[in-house]
């Protein structure tokens, strides 16, 4: 493997004068510059890049810690923030906590000592000065962890508000919310918690009783979600409509709803909620609200690149839902 010595004594330069070259600080000439180039080139030399971040004490990395990188919504955000991230020069490193707070610990600890230039945090699992403390830019992803911390997010409320309506309009006469449990201090501050409210919302206003199902977060095996899901129907026999939090659970609904002997869409009515690319997949293909994670994407990573460069950015960033409707209602 060659090193910066073999790279300097094959062009005739100093080793400071290779450092100048692929840090770009100082002044080297065209000629001295190209010669350095075709060397590496010749040489196939691959410079450190932990070595060159703590030269320029800027590493190019972002760290992305979310809950679970297999759930199709942060599967396609993590896509689209990798692709804005490079198209900005930089790379993610990423950290699956699994909701679980003392990983999510061990990862913060790692990112600062890995020297990144930022965080994108889309699980919050922590107490609010664990993120304070770090003395990084931070976006969060759907969390309020702190005033001057930025948040993007979907409208949870309005999502909420149009999938409960589309139901009641479809003549559900005892629509249900599922939902599934998030643990951590600092659930609380999840905003896709709007989601239930904008349900009871309009629930409240057209004078039914909010019917709500927390799914066990622990459970892992598709059996066990849909004998969970059952157990609710069969204690529920009125529920003929399911608003589900995201579009993985309506999708455990939709099955666990076959199993039950209920029809979709005629005897009982399913919308999900992030209309990921399973939405369309299913069948019957599901209802669905959608968040648009591509522009969500793309503000992340600007609201990131605008810290890191001192800029002024805007702290709440709020981004419109649409109800796309498909075979399930």
């Amino acid at each position: 493997m060659p090193k910066i010595d073999d790279v300097a004594k094959q062009a005739g330069v100093s080793v400071t004068t290779v450092s100048r070259v692929l840090n770009n600080r100082g002044y080297i000439s065209e000629e001295t510059r190209e010669k350095v180039y075709r060397v590496m080139k010749e040489l196939n030399y691959q410079p450190n890049e932990m070595a060159r971040a703590l030269f320029r004490r800027k590493s190019n990395m972002i760290g992305l810690i979310i809950p679970d990188v297999s759930h199709p919504f942060f599967s396609e955000m993590t896509y689209y923030l990798e692709y804005y991230a490079d198209k900005s020069g930089y790379k993610l490193l990423l950290c699956n906590s699994n909701r679980d707070v003392r990983k999510e610990s061990k990862y913060m600890d790692m990112l600062k000592k890995n020297k990144v230039d930022a965080i994108i945090t889309g699980s919050s699992l922590l107490e609010v000065e664990h993120y304070l403390n770090l003395n990084l830019p931070i976006v969060s992803l759907d969390r309020e962890v702190a005033d001057n911390i930025p948040v993007v997010s979907s409208d949870n409320e309005m999502g909420g508000r149009l999938a409960t309506q589309l139901l009641l309009d479809k003549k559900c006469k005892q629509p249900a919310f599922l939902y599934r449990g998030i643990g951590g201090p600092h659930h609380v501050a999840l905003l896709a918690n709007g989601r239930a409210q904008g349900y009871e919302e309009v629930m409240r206003s057209a004078g039914f009783d909010p019917i709500h199902l927390q799914l066990d977060a622990s459970a892992k095996e598709e059996q066990e979600i849909q004998e969970e899901i059952i157990r609710f129907l069969e204690e529920h026999p009125g529920v003929d409509g399911i608003f589900a939090s995201s579009d993985v659970i309506a999708a455990e609904a939709l099955q666990a709803s076959r199993h039950a002997g209920k029809r979709v869409p005629t005897e009982m009515k399913i919308i999900g909620y992030d209309d990921v690319k399973i939405a369309s997949l299913l069948s019957p293909r599901l209802s669905s609200v959608r968040q648009p994670i591509q522009p969500m994407a793309e503000r992340i990573i600007e609201l990131v690149v605008k810290q890191i460069n001192g800029e002024e950015i805007s702290s709440t960033n709020l981004f419109p839902v649409q109800l796309v409707e498909r075979e399930t209602t």
